[in-house]
């Protein structure tokens, strides 16, 4: 991944796939609160940002992590998914649209 060549791994802490995870969870927020059309959201929410984001990656990683520093690699696994969500909900807050209201 091109993104782990820009921010490396922090304490054995796959960094970048944290970084594309949460950014792909924002995109597909602003997506699903600005797209109408449901073929368009999926296709740019699964198709590209599916590609974008690195499941597998984190996976990967949190068992990785699992052998050496169980509650690190724990900590990892939560602090992604809240931060996912949250990264999501800002998405769909910023970028909601307001029947009757010019953004």
């Amino acid at each position: 991944m091109l993104l782990g060549l820009a921010i490396p791994d922090a304490a054995g802490i796959p960094v970048s796939v944290l970084v594309a995870n949460v950014l792909g969870a924002f995109l597909l927020g602003v997506l699903t609160a600005r797209l109408p059309a449901a073929v368009l959201r999926l296709f740019l929410g699964t198709g590209i940002l599916g590609g974008f984001t690195t499941y597998s990656s984190f996976m990967v990683g949190t068992a990785e992590l699992w052998v050496t520093q169980p509650l690190l690699a724990a900590g990892y696994a939560l602090g992604s998914l809240a931060l996912g969500i949250v990264a999501a909900a800002v998405g769909l807050h910023l970028f909601r649209r307001e029947p009757g209201v010019a953004r």
